[in-house]
């Protein structure tokens, strides 16, 4: 890359800004990114692990958690966030079309196996319907059902809501005698209207049929970065810690676009060590749509 090139301009604002997350956990102790994310109850630890590496600049809501959980005020840096994001997204309208190095540092192995996966997975899962989590312009009304390729061919609007996902492959969880049931959705039902720029709850409710407990369990939400005219959440939304045979409800904190659209964002359950925990399973989602 030669001087002046946006990837190395993004690359050091990024690097720099995960240096500034270390040096501020050091501070506070250098407490275990669990015991952070104890802390925040709003973020999971992979999210906080993966926020001070430098591989990709943290959000926002993900910054204010890491400062929360060191004991700071997170306005402290905001001023050195918004900076580095400034870098960032220059990085990204300067890259050619297709050219994601520009945009996206190198995951290390672990994280690339498993972002892998996760798009393997939602691949099949979603191939009928649209890839990508997506917030797109429509209307509201109910759609019929469409073949695959004309669903390809257009972009999917509040029209098509409710969007079905397919099955993806048969695959074993990752831990044996592991298993998760959807139960239902507490909140926003399906083609829920909220609207523009309003902040609503989403709550999931799952029970543990397995025989393996949940610690330290998240809902990774997939098909990153999110976009200014997205439904915007945290990236892992903390699944409490739930015994075998026990209902656990999962709530999201979700920030609707500031102008109308659909929203279909997706999530798969990750485990402790942040790997997926049932790839057999669909991802669990939620559609909303913006008046």
């Amino acid at each position: 890359m030669s001087p002046g090139d946006p990837r190395k301009e993004r690359a050091r604002a990024v690097a720099d800004f995960a240096a500034e997350l270390r040096a501020l956990r050091a501070s506070a102790g250098t407490p275990p990114f669990r015991e952070m994310a104890a802390h925040s109850r709003a973020i999971s630890h992979t999210t906080l692990h993966e926020a001070a590496q430098g591989h990709r600049l943290p959000s926002w809501s993900t910054t204010v958690e890491f400062a929360k959980a060191c004991g700071i005020d997170p306005e402290d840096l905001r001023e050195r966030w918004e900076a580095a994001n400034r870098v960032v997204r220059g990085a990204a309208q300067a890259a050619p079309p297709g050219d994601e190095d520009a945009v996206l540092s190198p995951a290390p192995d672990g994280a690339r196996r498993r972002y892998a996966v996760l798009g393997t997975l939602v691949a099949a899962a979603v191939a009928a319907t649209v890839l990508g989590t997506t917030v797109l312009t429509g209307t509201a009304g109910n759609g019929a059902a469409r073949p695959p390729d004309a669903r390809a061919e257009r972009r999917i609007t509040s029209a098509d809501c409710p969007v079905r996902q397919g099955n993806p492959p048969p695959a074993p969880p990752r831990h044996r005698g592991d298993r998760a049931t959807f139960v239902n959705d507490l909140t926003l039902p399906d083609c829920t209207h909220v609207p523009r720029g309003g902040t609503v709850t989403k709550v999931w409710r799952f029970k543990n049929t397995g025989s393996v407990g949940w610690y330290g369990y998240s809902l990774h939400r997939i098909d990153l970065p999110q976009r200014r005219d997205q439904c915007q959440t945290i990236v892992d939304v903390p699944v409490p810690d739930t015994p075998p045979g026990r209902l656990v409800d999962v709530r999201a904190q979700v920030t609707a676009p500031p102008v109308p659209g659909f929203c279909f964002v997706r999530f798969k359950m990750l485990d402790g060590t942040g790997e997926v925990a049932f790839p057999g399973n669909r991802p669990v989602n939620f559609q909303l749509i913006v008046d």
